[in-house]
């Protein structure tokens, strides 16, 4: 009888030791790191925006040491793009300005090549090395002529990126979330450099542009 009022003792003793405080001790757990969801991205992007437009205009060819007709006009400009890599893209776009009935107005589309470099997180620098078709209507209300030339063009550019989605996962290229190349919303501005004394009229023709993209 004593050696099983013994033994419950001891079964009793190691019981109270095994819930120090009322508080069962438990194995400790290894936490489980969340799997990243992974983004792949469409390396496209499009964009919308304004320019304006600058034109020099000999008035006369039989005259080369003329003063030059200048003329400012405002418009519209559509861009479509694809990101190859970090460095190299490829844009196309469209431009028309809204030219009034005293001077002048410009249209032009083209291909680019796109070189480009990321400065930082949110921003990069690019070129803009292409070909394309320009449309100069001239008018003095009176008498019209048109300059067409299909040229070499080339431009040079900024873009800063607006939003921030890097918290929804990891993307599949790395360079998706650099510079410009995040999903979402952003600004670029540009200069563009379309004709240089082109036709007899000796037609100069530069642009400038502002706009927002989205990539997709």
């Amino acid at each position: 009888m004593k050696k099983i009022i013994t033994l419950f003792a001891i079964i009793i003793t190691l019981t109270v030791s095994s819930f120090a405080g009322g508080k069962a001790v438990s194995p400790a757990q290894s936490e489980v790191a969340p799997i990243p969801e992974i983004i792949t991205p469409i390396p496209l992007y499009i964009g919308l925006g304004v320019i304006g437009s600058f034109i020099d205009r000999d008035p006369c060819p039989c005259k080369p040491h003329g003063k030059d007709l200048k003329d400012t006009e405002y418009g519209m400009v559509a861009r479509v793009g694809f990101d190859y890599n970090q460095y190299i893209g490829i844009e196309g776009r469209y431009l028309k300005t809204f030219g009034t009935n005293v001077f002048s107005k410009v249209e032009h589309y083209g291909v680019y090549l796109k070189p480009q470099y990321h400065i930082s997180d949110k921003t990069n620098v690019y070129g803009l090395l292409g070909y394309g078709k320009t449309n100069i209507y001239y008018t003095n209300g009176i008498l019209n002529c048109i300059v067409k030339k299909k040229s070499f063009s080339y431009g040079l550019g900024f873009e800063y990126d607006l939003s921030s989605d890097k918290s929804e996962g990891e993307y599949r290229r790395k360079f998706d979330g650099e510079g410009n190349q995040e999903k979402g919303w952003g600004l670029w501005v540009d200069f563009q450099h379309l004709l240089n004394n082109e036709h007899k009229y000796h037609s100069n023709s530069n642009i400038l542009s502002i706009g927002i993209t989205y990539d997709f």
